[in-house]
C-alpha cells in the first residue's frame, strides 16, 4: 500500500486517513517496522508529517480466525464493503464461546463475508462491536474492515448510536412512560446474573433506559425501550427492577401465573425482547443510516393472544 501524505499531522492519523486502516492497526504496523516514509523505516507514530511525503505500508495477509465458516442462513438488512447489518433470530448466539464453539453468528458471517474481511487488527474476522443475547431477536451491526470497526466502536463508546427495543413485560407499568437509571453490575446474590446496584456502589456501570408503553394487554404490556447506554442485559434488568420483568425471562423474573398456560401453549420459551431499530453515522461515509426490523412471528403471536 503506497501513497503520499499531507503535512503537519501525526503520522498514525495521516496514515490511517490515507490507507483506511485504523490508527491502532497503523501503530501496530509501525512497531513491526512495516511502514516507510520517503524510503526510511519509521518508528514513531507521533512524528509529524511533511507535505507530499511518500509512504509505503507492508500490510501482511490477515490471519484466519480459528472459528469455522459455516453456511448458516442470515437475514441481511444492509451490507456494503465496510459493514453489515443483520436481523438476528432468537436462539442464535453471537460469538463462539465455551458451550457454543460453533453455530454462531460469527460462524455464519465468516461464510457469508468470505473474501471480504480485510482484517480486524490483522485477523480476518467480523468486527463485533455490540451483542444481543442468544434469546433476543433483532438488529446487529458488524464491521467488515478495521476502520469501520474503530468508527463504530467510537460511536458505541460515546453513546451516539440510537437503539430501541420492543418488549412485552408483565403487568402495566405505572407511570406508563419514564426513565430507569441505575448502575448495572454482577449480582452479589448470583454471579451469573446482572443487577441494579446501590447508587453508592463502586462496581458496575451507569445505565439509562427510557421506556414508553405502546399497548396495554391482558396482564402484560407492549413497551418500547430506548437505550441511552448499552449494558449487559440492560432492558431485562431495568424492567425487572421496576417490577415488570419481560415475559418468558427465566433469569430476571416470573411470568404472571395467569399467562403461563398461554406461553406453554404457544411454546414461547424466551424473553419477549426484540432489537427493533438501530441508527448510527456510517463510519466511512459519515451518512446517517437508520434501520428497522419488524417483530418476529413468535412475539406477534404473543401480542395477538394477550390482546384478546
Amino acid at each position: 500500500m503506497e501513497g503520499t501524505l499531507g503535512g503537519g499531522l501525526r503520522l498514525d492519523k495521516a496514515l490511517a486517513d490515507a490507507s483506511g486502516l485504523s490508527r491502532e492497526r497503523v501503530k501496530g504496523l509501525i512497531s513491526e517496522g512495516r511502514v516507510t516514509v520517503d524510503g526510511l523505516v519509521v518508528r514513531s507514530a507521533s512524528a509529524r508529517t511533511s507535505e507530499g511525503a511518500a509512504f509505503s505500508i507492508d500490510v501482511p495477509p490477515a490471519e484466519p480466525l480459528a472459528a469455522e465458516a459455516q453456511d448458516i442462513p442470515l437475514d441481511v438488512v444492509f451490507e456494503d464493503d465496510h459493514l453489515i447489518v443483520v436481523n438476528k433470530p432468537a436462539g442464535l448466539v453471537v460469538h463462539p464461546a465455551a458451550g457454543n464453539p460453533d453455530g454462531t453468528l460469527v460462524n455464519a458471517l465468516l461464510h457469508h463475508c468470505r473474501g471480504q474481511l480485510s482484517g480486524i487488527n490483522g485477523v480476518a474476522r467480523p468486527g463485533i462491536v455490540h451483542r444481543i443475547d442468544k434469546d433476543t431477536s433483532g438488529l446487529l451491526v458488524v464491521a467488515k474492515t478495521d476502520a469501520a470497526h474503530e468508527g463504530l466502536a467510537r460511536q458505541f463508546a460515546d453513546h451516539s448510536i440510537t437503539r430501541a427495543y420492543l418488549a412485552v413485560c408483565a403487568g402495566h407499568p405505572a407511570p406508563p412512560m419514564g426513565t430507569i437509571s441505575g448502575r448495572i453490575g454482577r449480582s452479589d446474590a448470583n454471579r451469573k446474573k446482572m443487577a441494579v446496584l446501590p447508587p453508592d456502589s463502586a462496581r458496575g456501570k451507569h445505565a439509562v433506559t427510557h421506556y414508553k408503553t405502546l399497548k396495554l394487554l391482558h396482564d402484560c404490556a407492549l413497551v418500547e425501550c430506548r437505550l441511552e447506554t448499552g449494558r449487559t442485559h440492560q432492558v431485562r434488568v431495568h424492567c425487572a427492577s421496576i417490577g415488570h420483568p419481560l415475559l418468558g425471562d427465566q433469569t430476571y423474573g416470573r411470568t404472571p401465573e395467569g399467562l403461563r398456560p398461554l406461553l406453554r401453549r404457544l411454546g414461547f420459551a424466551r424473553q419477549a425482547l426484540h432489537a427493533a431499530s438501530l441508527g448510527f453515522d456510517h463510519p466511512i461515509t459519515g451518512e446517517r443510516v437508520d434501520f428497522r426490523a419488524e417483530l418476529p412471528g413468535d412475539m406477534r403471536e404473543l401480542i395477538d393472544e394477550t390482546a384478546r
